[in-house]
């Protein structure tokens, strides 16, 4: 492996975690399971190990971020989650937050020193 190509994986890494949240947010307006989430962000371009959502999901649930309930009317019972309306707040806030950086980084790379 390149310098290169190992550094880019350890940024690429750091760029991501920062990302997925507002991800996961995104697409919690109507209720979701972890297995769902994990396909529906893949299908999106935004590619979530379940060993990183999971845990994700507990976090923001704690945070008061999001409300759950299980449903055990199906053979397998899911944990489904929703953002609640404190989540639903921060969501929208964190929307205004990234066009805001995307804007300014867009800047910034468009008109780069050298």
């Amino acid at each position: 492996m390149s310098d290169a190509t190992e550094h880019m994986d350890k940024l690429m890494q750091e760029l991501r975690r920062g990302t997925i949240t507002i991800g996961v947010l995104s697409q919690l307006s109507e209720p979701q399971y972890g297995y769902s989430l994990v396909t529906m962000l893949g299908d999106k371009g935004i590619h979530v190990e379940p060993g990183t959502l999971y845990p994700l999901l507990r976090r923001l649930e704690k945070q008061g971020l999001l409300d759950s309930k299980w449903d055990t009317n199906e053979s397998r019972p899911r944990k489904y989650y929703l953002l609640s309306e404190t989540g639903k707040e921060v969501f929208d806030l964190l929307v205004v937050e990234w066009r805001s950086i995307v804007q300014s980084m867009n800047h910034v790379i468009e008109n780069k020193g050298g």
